[in-house]
């Protein structure tokens, strides 16, 4: 135990005192924060560019209605269709807006001159606008009230509860549950492979460079094997810590930094002398309101302690069973280049989970998620997007402890290939190869 204790010590420190570990380590929560912010940041740049749009109404119902805000400045042009677009291509103009005479009653069109796209803010703006107008003259003529018409118009909310055996009831909120799950697959997706490759590269290293010769005079092929996957197990959850700690600082400092910058878009794009979208406009803001309640009643309704300490389990002893296989095949070829053709058996389950993800989330109470869950190879991935939406204890328990039998069986094997492989040099091993190597006698 000792001698598997200063392994684990070696392969720790050294692979923590690597220059690119403190790089990654240091790279990733900015990359991570920046995937969080850059978006956000670069919206409400472009969001805040003064635009100026020419309107060229000739049916005369909308002289009034483009009224200018921070962001956008309408002014009406009364010319021909063909001197507007002379005077648009001399200014400085971000589109010139024509509408067209209607061939009916009622104008139904409209074109959007331009230098480039137009984005789609602008068009929708523009398009509600129109669009409002038109509905406000059809009510008026059919002698319809617009407030009444208003009023009619009901937002419904659906909560779902979950009701235990206790009758002890809960609000649920699926697609946070959806995000959880699928986010969380995908992380231990990652990490496993991450550092399972990691366990590979380190073992043909070692054996190429001849080192393994000197060091398993000294210590079982069992002890270094495990040393060395348990070692790099550390290195990952280091990482993956300060990872977490790091990039919620960095975002939790920016946004109290450029909370000024980040100004919530209200009516501005709403606003209009049109009394049936400024009702709209109000109830668009007490809708938002609302939905952002919701939202942050989501995320505080999350046990968050059952999601943490069922990802730590899973992504351990996921990473340990697979990282024993990837430590096999590591032993039993020379180069990175003949793992190939071993790679495949081991990566298809872990590829299955992903795809099959959509169908757990679609029916996580089902019989596939049930078995995909409970066996070893697809376990860590499957389960944690199950645990999210609610996962009975004892399903959870028995997929825990098939998993570790899993770790144990797969590192049995693994070492059975490992002690025979590890000292092999320049023979091309095959399957057949190591299906001997496995039943070989101490």
């Amino acid at each position: 135990m000792n001698k598997i204790i200063l392994i684990i010590k070696r392969e720790y420190l050294t692979r923590v005192k690597k220059r690119s570990f403190i790089v990654m380590t240091i790279l990733g929560p900015i990359l991570m924060a920046a995937l969080m912010i850059v978006p956000v940041y670069l919206a409400n740049q472009s969001s805040s560019d003064e635009k100026s749009i020419t309107v060229l109404d000739e049916t005369g119902w909308f002289l009034d209605k483009f009224q200018s805000s921070e962001n956008l400045k309408f002014h009406n042009t009364f010319s021909s269709l063909e001197l507007a677009k002379e005077d648009f291509f001399k200014s400085d103009d971000y589109a010139l807006l024509f509408i067209p005479k209607p061939t009916e009653t009622i104008p139904t069109s409209a074109f959007i001159y331009s230098n480039k796209q137009p984005n789609i803010e602008v068009k929708t703006h523009i398009k509600n606008i129109i669009k409002n107008e038109v509905e406000s003259r059809k009510l008026v003529a059919s002698g319809i009230d617009e407030k009444i018409l208003q009023s009619i118009k009901t937002n419904i909310n659906i909560s779902t509860i979950k009701i235990s055996e206790s009758g002890e009831e809960q609000k649920t909120y699926t697609e946070i549950s959806m995000i959880i799950g699928i986010f969380s697959g995908i992380l231990i997706y990652f990490f496993i492979f991450l550092f399972g490759a990691q366990v590979m590269r380190g073992v043909i290293e070692e054996k190429t460079s001849r080192i393994i010769e000197v060091i398993v005079s000294s210590v079982k092929p069992f002890q270094l094997m495990m040393g060395k996957i348990i070692g790099i197990a550390l290195v990952g959850l280091t990482q993956l810590l300060l990872w977490v700690i790091l990039t919620f600082t960095i975002v939790s400092i920016f946004q109290v930094s450029f909370a000024d910058k980040f100004p919530v878009n209200n009516t501005e794009m709403l606003s209009s002398n049109n009394p049936l979208q400024q009702i709209d406009a109000d109830k668009n803001i007490d809708f938002n309101n609302e939905k952002i309640n919701k939202v942050f009643e989501a995320i505080f309704s999350i046990d968050y302690a059952t999601i943490i300490f069922s990802f730590l389990f899973f992504f351990l002893f996921g990473y340990l069973l697979y990282a024993a296989l990837f430590a096999a095949i590591g032993s039993a070829v020379d180069s990175e280049a003949d793992t190939q053709q071993f790679m495949l058996p081991i990566t298809i389950p872990l590829i299955f989970s992903i795809v099959m993800s959509q169908a757990i989330i679609q029916n996580p109470d089902g019989p596939l998620a049930f078995w995909l869950s409970i066996i070893p190879l697809t376990s860590p991935i499957i389960m944690m997007i199950r645990i999210p939406f609610g996962v009975p204890a004892f399903e959870l328990i028995l997929s825990m402890v098939l998993l570790i039998l899993g770790f144990i069986g797969t590192t049995w094997m693994a070492a059975k290939i490992y002690r025979t492989g590890i000292l092999m040099y320049g023979k091309k091993v095959n399957y057949k190869e190591l299906w001997k190597w496995l039943w070989y006698k101490s």
